[in-house]
């Protein structure tokens, strides 16, 4: 056998017990045939085998994302200003300030999650008198976390947001003294307002889905990832917002492979919308890079408690359990594998009364089935999920939401929240993900920043000892390939699995926690092909495709604000003219490849934080 490809020279953390540490791996159609010493790998070498040198590099398997909404996410990637990872709120009125004079009419400015207070110098949110002066005639949405949304004028008008509004169902819309809104929506107790307000504002057209959703997966690969459960959501109807991406996967120019939940759409019609999806489509259809997974996260629209800190836990119907039971029933009947969304133990109990009452009738039997967050699950409910052969999947909403969190059921609460160790001790199947893109960031680095060291985005500790590192990376990789029943196919760098690797920018064994958060891919392979390179790797990486439309905000900012030394994650007063704490002065000039030219941006605001 000759191998396709041969990665060689690199500390190979493997994620198998069998064979935790390797220096080279050969890869022939798309799977592992070799993984020890660079001798063995080389024995497989041919006259046609590509042959990497990594120079020394740590080396994972592929990061799966148990629980990422990328088909929703891709489609509207172009259209979002992001401000993960930016050091202070006037870095982001610039940045918002910048994309509303380059947006067309009637196109808004949305900055859509994955950021929070916390982690600007200033320690606050924008005012809408900021956005108004930011972008006085452009509509700018911003959300934050699932409980507020921000409106400029210009957006309450395209909106339609008036004093003769009433506010809707789960929703405010806060009004100033003489009734007119101000601008301010709240979540009480849900996010409908938020997201319907949002689903107001102009699509792309299909062209630039197609190439929106080509930039994100390029973004996720830069960060390491190669595999992600799509899990749905609000506004993603199937089979018509699949279009994209079936078309990619049909074109073969998938770069992370994707299992795809389906999610109910309409209240008190669930029951009609998994009947016909269990009869038209057949579970796990598709092959490794798009297949179908099964139900949820959505199952009934009144068992869902979405985790809003700021609000006081609501509880759920009454009417839950019977709705949910006739859902929960036809898909264990028709053994379709599903999840479901549950933040609170409250929660939790009743609907694992559900299943057991449905267990008793018609017997799980190794159906797979998971919640999806599960904050604060205690040991009695994790006994029982585990009972009933369940799995969780964690997500790290506690990085963006865990000061809220502390400040309404107090420190103590939070240290296991979610309890991780608890469950792994009781042998429940735990899977990591990230819940992107409305309320964390997509970036893994910062959920595996969160299991290790235990703090917040902000910097606030919630537990004082973390995870290993070794067990995060394990529940990235391997543990999330549970959660779509594809354990022992992918998620270790072992002979027979998918050859899904990323070489990294830093050793995550053994950099500072805090550099954690910045590690980036410089070798992403998925199924034995290179689909992103940086540094030294770069030209073994397929080209960037251009940015559609051209005045998108990824033109000018791609991504996941990142430092490129690390002096530029210590933080330190500035004493130009923004008068605000902002990135170490010593810093190196940022990157000037075209997918990352932050230097010309950041310098253009003529502040001496970032003059270079």
């Amino acid at each position: 056998m000759n191998a396709d490809l041969i990665l060689f020279n690199g500390q190979f953390h493997t994620v198998d017990r069998e064979n935790p540490l390797a220096s080279a791996v050969a890869i022939s159609d798309g799977r592992f045939v070799a993984v020890g010493t660079d001798a063995e790998a080389m024995a497989l070498r041919g006259s046609g085998t590509q042959v990497i040198d990594l120079k020394g590099r740590c080396v994972i398997p592929g990061l799966n994302d148990s629980h990422l909404h990328l088909i929703r996410g891709g489609l509207n990637y172009n259209l979002e200003l992001r401000w993960e990872g930016v050091p202070s709120l006037a870095d982001a009125l610039r940045m918002l300030k910048d994309q509303a004079d380059r947006t067309p009419t009637p196109q808004w400015v949305r900055v859509v999650g994955g950021w929070n207070e916390f982690q600007f110098a200033e320690k606050r949110m924008p005012t809408l008198e900021e956005l108004n002066q930011a972008a006085p005639d452009t509509p700018v949405f911003v959300l934050h976390l699932y409980d507020r949304a921000l409106l400029n004028r210009a957006a309450l008008r395209v909106a339609g947001y008036t004093r003769n509004t009433p506010n809707p169902p789960g929703g405010e819309i806060v009004r100033d003294s003489n009734g007119e809104p101000t601008g301010m929506l709240v979540a009480r107790p849900n996010a409908m307002i938020l997201y319907s307000t949002l689903a107001k504002g102009p699509k792309l057209p299909l062209e630039y889905q197609v190439n929106s959703t080509r930039q994100f997966m390029r973004e996720l690969n830069r960060l390491g990832l190669t595999s992600a459960i799509d899990a749905g959501g609000g506004f993603q109807n199937y089979p018509d917002d699949y279009q994209v991406i079936e078309q990619l996967a049909k074109d073969q120019q998938l770069t992370i492979r994707i299992a795809y939940n389906l999610f109910t759409q309409k209240p008190k019609e669930e029951l009609t919308d998994f009947k016909n999806w269990t009869s038209s489509v057949t579970l796990h259809q598709g092959d490794d890079y798009l297949r179908h997974n099964g139900a949820g996260e959505m199952l009934v629209f009144s068992a869902a408690d979405f985790e809003d800190f700021l609000e006081p836990r609501p509880d759920l119907p009454q009417t839950m359990e019977d709705e949910l039971e006739p859902v929960v029933r036809h898909l264990v009947e028709q053994r379709w594998p599903f999840r479901l969304h549950a933040t609170y133990n409250e929660s939790i109990s009743r609907m694992l009364d559900v299943f057991e009452k449905v267990n008793r009738d018609i017997p799980f039997n190794g159906l797979p089935w998971f919640f999806d967050h599960a904050e604060t699950i205690t040991p009695q409910n994790i006994e029982r999920v585990r009972a009933l052969g369940g799995g969780i999947a964690i997500q790290d909403r506690m990085a963006f939401q865990g000061e809220y969190f502390v400040e309404r059921y107090g420190a103590k609460a939070a240290e296991a929240t979610p309890p991780i160790k608890r469950m792994l001790a009781e042998g429940v199947p735990v899977g990591a993900g990230t819940d992107a893109t409305r309320v964390s960031s997509y970036n893994p680095w910062t959920s595996l920043y969160w299991m290790v060291s235990g703090r917040t985005v902000g910097g606030l500790e919630l537990h004082a000892e973390g995870l290993s590192r070794q067990t995060a990376l394990e529940l990235f990789t391997h543990g999330s390939a549970w959660f779509s029943s594809e354990q022992g196919k992918k998620g270790m760098i072992k002979v027979g699995q998918l050859a899904d690797v990323a070489a990294l920018s830093a050793d995550f064994f053994s950099v500072d926690e805090e550099a954690i958060k910045w590690i980036e891919s410089v070798l992403t392979v998925v199924g034995g092909k290179v689909v992103y390179g940086a540094g030294d790797f770069e030209k073994l990486g397929p080209a960037s495709v251009p940015v559609l439309p051209d005045w998108s905000p990824v033109v000018k900012v791609p991504g996941h604000w990142r430092p490129t030394s690390p002096m530029q994650a210590q933080v330190h007063h500035c004493s130009g003219p923004c008068g605000v704490h902002a990135h170490s002065h010593e810093k190196a000039r940022l990157s000037t490849a075209p997918v990352s030219d932050f230097a010309g941006f950041w310098g253009a605001f003529g502040c001496s934080c970032f003059a270079f």
